[in-house]
């Protein structure tokens, strides 16, 4: 039974209280509650007294009702509450619907990356922007970057990266530090990765780190440009040990920073998986360790080349087509680019014309490799007219054929330069064409600087002497044999060979570290 009001006396002592309270008002409360009490059915039986109040909250108007009674405390009293309207100010949006609007805005974003071709599998997890028009901001700016979508798809993780939190900050700061902006497709094609960086905590200290290896400030920037991957690479990782190697093997400490600037994938070779397979198995060769470190500040790239797929199957190449196994050592000192290019078609093709031009044998043919290993490199047309020059002068294909196994350069020499020193020979010093069968090295040698002044120093002694008595000493060895009384048989030395301990010689003070590209214009 539900009682709203109720006057009553059951006791003579006690006074009727029927009061109406004053509103109360409340400036921080804005909750309005009505409670409601309900008393069991046999209450009509039951003595007591109730009072109704009416209180009234910041304008509002509830009910209270207050029972008092002396029955015992088993009856039980249920509160009844009315739920709170959605028009309250204490209401929002519950944790399930934003949970649905997330997904719904990130369906909307992946509807359009696969409208542009862009496969968004692989951004599950990574946050995204949760609008189509941010996410176009950053496919426009990638875009002006020279990035495609393939290159997007290629790595779409960038998609993740900000254009003023992330990208904007990494590409002013490599712009800083001198990487050209024509080089920056290439370099994100390659490393997009650096998007993700912070410039402070990632990139700024390996630009540091770089710089202590001798890297100087100016060849910094080619160096990133040239291997942006090493942005990526832990300070005391790979880059400390494969350095630290090379100078223990000989590469002088003084050398480091000229070899990393014409090589910086070095930093990324790992010591006991390429560097020392490499240089232990040149040292089998037949290389000293040396050698091997002075070609390596020479040439550094060699340390590139693949080992089981590149440089033992040419070594193999090259004792196939008639090359002497000690002679292994020598023709990679001279050349050491014939270990790393795809060889055996070149030895193929190489052996196939000097064939048809001269007539060379397949065994002479390892002979011509043994002393200049860069004729597997040489051009078709210039040995051709090489050979037809040396047939112009009156050689005949036996002599000319001779001529090149004795001394394969001829067939590399500036031929300019070649018909000069061949017009002084015939007109000036008039000898035999047999002079020069026998000794066709004369043409490698300077005409202004070499030829010319001995020639007329033995004319006016009257001495009569071969070209290679003449021509195949140095200047002090020469000035030593015009002392002599007679030409002795010892003194005709044969043809110059390349020597290994040369190679190992102190370097000269030359430009170490300055950025330069090293060329392979040997010969004209």
């Amino acid at each position: 039974m539900k009682i709203r009001s109720c006057v009553g006396i059951t006791k003579p002592s006690l006074l009727l209280v029927h009061s109406e309270l004053p509103a109360l008002t409340f400036h921080k409360t804005k909750l309005t509650w009505t409670s409601t009490l309900r008393f069991p059915s046999n209450y009509e039986r039951t003595s007591g007294s109730v009072s109704r109040f009416h209180c009234s909250v910041a304008g509002r108007t509830g009910a209270s009702t207050s029972v008092s009674s002396s029955s015992s405390k088993s009856n039980t009293v249920h509160l009844s509450r009315k739920q709170v309207k959605p028009s309250s100010l204490y209401s929002r949006p519950s944790l399930s619907n934003m949970k649905k609007e997330r997904i719904a805005n990130r369906a909307k974003v992946y509807e359009f990356l696969r409208v542009l071709g862009i496969i968004p599998d692989e951004l599950d997890g990574l946050e995204l922007p949760v609008t189509v028009e941010v996410m176009q901001e950053r496919i426009d700016f990638l875009h002006k970057l020279g990035l495609t979508i393939e290159d997007i798809n290629n790595y779409p993780l960038v998609l993740g990266c900000s254009v003023k939190k992330n990208m904007i900050p990494v590409l002013d700061y490599l712009g800083k530090l001198g990487v050209r902006k024509s080089t920056f497709t290439e370099f994100l094609r390659r490393y997009p990765q650096v998007l993700h960086a912070s410039v402070v905590v990632d990139l700024a200290p390996v630009v540091k780190y770089l710089q202590g290896l001798d890297i100087k400030p100016n060849d910094t920037p080619r160096v990133l440009e040239k291997y942006p991957e090493v942005l990526g690479f832990k300070l005391e990782g790979t880059m400390s040990t494969s350095v630290a190697y090379l100078v223990g093997i000989g590469v002088s400490r003084r050398e480091v920073g000229g070899v990393l600037t014409k090589y910086p994938e070095i930093l990324g070779m790992r010591v006991g998986r390429v560097i020392k397979p490499f240089v232990e198995y040149l040292e089998g060769l037949g290389i000293p360790r040396l050698a091997i470190a002075r070609l390596i500040e020479k040439r550094p790239h060699i340390l590139g080349f693949g080992l089981e797929e590149r440089v033992k199957p040419n070594v193999a190449s090259l004792l196939e087509f008639n090359v002497r196994k000690a002679s292994l050592p020598s023709i990679v000192a001279q050349y050491p680019e014939i270990i790393g290019i795809d060889l055996k078609p070149k030895l193929l093709g190489q052996r196939s014309l000097i064939q048809s031009i001269i007539d060379l044998e397949p065994e002479d043919f390892g002979t011509v490799v043994e002393k200049m290993p860069l004729i597997v490199s040489l051009s078709n047309t210039s040995m051709v007219k090489h050979a037809d020059f040396l047939k112009g002068c009156g050689f005949s294909l036996q002599q000319v054929r001779s001529m090149v196994v004795e001394c394969p350069q001829i067939l590399a020499l500036n031929l300019d330069i070649m018909k000069l020193s061949f017009d002084y020979f015939q007109m000036e010093m008039q000898r035999p064409l047999d002079d020069l069968v026998a000794f066709p090295a004369f043409f490698t040698y300077g005409l202004e600087s070499t030829i010319k002044p001995r020639d007329k120093i033995v004319a006016k002694r009257g001495f009569k002497c071969s070209l290679s008595w003449l021509l195949n000493c140095s200047d002090e060895k020469f000035k030593e044999r015009l002392n002599y009384d007679t030409i002795e048989m010892e003194e005709m030395e044969t043809m110059p060979s390349f020597d290994m301990n040369s190679l190992m010689e102190p370097r000269s003070n030359e430009s170490d570290s300055d950025y330069e590209e090293d060329s392979d214009d040997e010969y004209a």
